[in-house]
């Protein structure tokens, strides 16, 4: 656990997590938060779906976006408690998503400090300030436990 008490977004978005969990999803949770207030929240859902772009940030994007009418989210916030792929970090550039913060980090399919480093392209039309490692621990640990019990 952290030493420190998570911030209510991240704690939203590890619910979130494992609700995909629970539904056999790879345990992925995000929050969008306008103005200090959550508005939309989202888990992976690829193959309850059977929607490959369904990631927990897309969701959650998707939403916010239908909770403002509008699909800049310019001034909000994204809570989300993996590393974002190159998929999301395009939504979330597309979107003018103000600030990323997100828990673990990807190796192996982030595209945010790792990968294809979306935000670092000249091509990317817009960049979040990113906060990486906030509940990192937790959302580490729920990923690792899911995985661990399909071994």
């Amino acid at each position: 656990m952290s030493k420190w008490p998570l911030p209510e977004y991240m704690q939203m978005a590890l619910a979130q997590a494992r609700e995909a969990a629970d539904s056999g999803e790879v345990p992925i949770g995000a929050v969008v938060v306008k103005d200090g207030k959550a508005i939309a929240t989202g888990r992976n859902g690829p193959r309850e779906r059977h929607d490959p772009t369904s990631h927990a940030e897309i969701e959650a994007i998707r939403a916010a976006a239908r909770a403002l009418g509008n699909e800049r989210l310019e001034g909000c916030e994204l809570w989300v408690t993996l590393e974002p792929c190159a998929m999301c970090a395009g939504a979330i550039a597309h979107a003018r998503i103000a600030r990323l913060y997100y828990g673990a980090s990807d190796p192996k399919g982030g595209a945010v400090e790792h990968g294809a480093r979306v935000f670092e392209h000249e091509q990317c039309l817009h960049r979040p300030e990113v906060y990486p490692g906030i509940g990192e621990t937790e959302s580490a640990e729920l990923l690792r436990g899911f995985f661990r019990e399909r071994r």
